[in-house]
């Protein structure tokens, strides 16, 4: 059980403070609820811009990352289609500084063409380095548009394509910020070696002036039921022949989610899992291959890729994932390796919680999603499932109506 004190300010700036005085350090994570989802098809990939621009420079602090170095702390920052996420782990006697960071870059950016054509330069290069130059690199590119026609997952964090992010304006970054990088759009968790009192005192001092927002967030259509199978061929220089299914499945909160997740285990977790065992081990069909959930707030995926041995053809390893896929929606899978896969995924959520940031991020993430507490809830969630909900789940959401299949077919150049 993780305890915590829930508290918002005047601006509607939500605060969680979990103290932990087993550390030294306390962690501060700020997250803003937005994402590439809340992104202009005609400017996707803004979201993650901002990431890199909020290292840049806010208006009274040229430098981020001196100060929080210089206070002994560490930092960095992630963005997914649904939040951007920023973090700071300092001693505990240095938490003031990266209070006093974070709500300088919340209170504005120090906007200009410089920062913003030097950020854009490295965006680009990140986007030909993992998306272009990479085998397999546009895999989400092709995916994102496949399984979704009218939910903004249509494309992915790093964005769509490349001049979106070139053709990018100062009067652009500064509208986005201004939407969505405001107090009532975050939540800001203070994990560690502080009390409550003190915490809420150092928040109110630096972010209580800030103003909100005033704005209204764009509404977004829910992705409908998939009806029919769709499937895109796509010819590369890659190293192997390639495939990946993606099934749609719950949203974040659903059961659907939990038994998604503990599908995913059956299927690839470890050594022992079936496709390890028979699709590559035995059968060696495989050079890898894996299964695992998107993980979305909105209805997500299931993900099962695979890259083909020599010789081996797309449709003989088709083959044998269905018939893998039939065998979990046709028997029940035993006692003993159910209480086997809750017993893994428990381990996993304690081990995670030991971290001070790892709690922080968490906490965060679950209040974004409606409700810290959630946190403590998920343990539950698992052991809640039982072997007929995993063979009815398998049944729902692995459906022939219900796939999207992307092949790659490797040319040599």
């Amino acid at each position: 059980m993780i305890k915590f004190e829930k508290f918002t300010l005047d601006n509607g700036l939500r605060i969680i403070i979990h103290e932990d005085k087993s550390t030294p350090m306390v962690a501060v994570n700020v997250v803003y609820n937005v994402g590439s989802k809340n992104e202009d098809p005609n400017h996707t990939g803004f979201a993650h811009l901002f990431e890199h621009l909020m290292f840049g420079g806010s208006i009274n602090i040229p430098d981020f990352d001196g100060p929080i170095q210089d206070a002994g702390g560490e930092n960095n920052a992630f963005t997914n289609v649904d939040l951007t996420n920023f973090y700071e782990v300092v001693p505990a006697q240095n938490v003031e500084t990266a209070l006093w960071l974070e709500s300088d870059r919340m209170l504005q950016l120090k906007f200009s063409k410089k920062s913003l054509n030097t950020q854009k330069k490295v965006v680009i290069e990140e986007f030909k380095e993992t998306c272009l130059n990479e085998p397999y690199g546009d895999m989400w590119h092709h995916l994102s548009r496949l399984c979704y026609k009218v939910h903004p997952y249509q494309w992915p964090t790093i964005g769509k394509e490349m001049k979106h992010i070139s053709e990018a304006t100062l009067d652009h970054v500064e509208s986005f910020f201004y939407n969505y990088y405001r107090p009532d759009n975050a939540v800001i968790v203070l994990g560690g070696n502080i009390s409550t009192d003190y915490g809420l005192s150092l928040v109110q001092k630096w972010f209580g002036a800030i103003p909100a927002g005033n704005y209204t967030k764009p509404k977004y259509l829910p992705e409908p039921p998939q009806m029919e199978f769709r499937q895109e061929i796509v010819h590369q220089n890659v190293p192997h022949d390639a495939i990946y299914l993606a099934y749609h499945t719950g949203d974040r909160l659903s059961k659907e989610y939990y038994v998604s997740d503990l599908l995913s285990d059956i299927m690839a977790n470890g050594r022992s899992s079936r496709f390890y065992q028979r699709l590559y081990k035995e059968q060696q069909l495989f050079s890898t291959i894996d299964a695992f959930i998107s993980g979305t707030t909105d209805t997500g995926l299931f993900i099962i890729e695979g890259k083909t041995m020599p010789g081996i053809t797309i449709d003989k390893a088709k083959d044998a994932i269905q018939k893998e896929l039939e065998i979990l929606k046709n028997e029940l899978i035993s006692e003993k390796e159910l209480v086997k896969l809750k017993n893994s995924v428990e381990s996993s959520l304690i081990f995670s919680e030991v971290s001070v940031l790892n709690k922080a991020i968490s906490l965060a993430y679950f209040e974004v999603l409606g409700d810290a507490n959630l946190i403590n809830d998920e343990p539950n969630r698992y052991q809640e499932i039982t072997a007929n909900d995993l063979r009815e789940g398998a049944r729902n959401i692995f459906r022939h109506e219900n796939c999207n299949e992307l092949i790659y077919v490797s040319v040599k150049s």
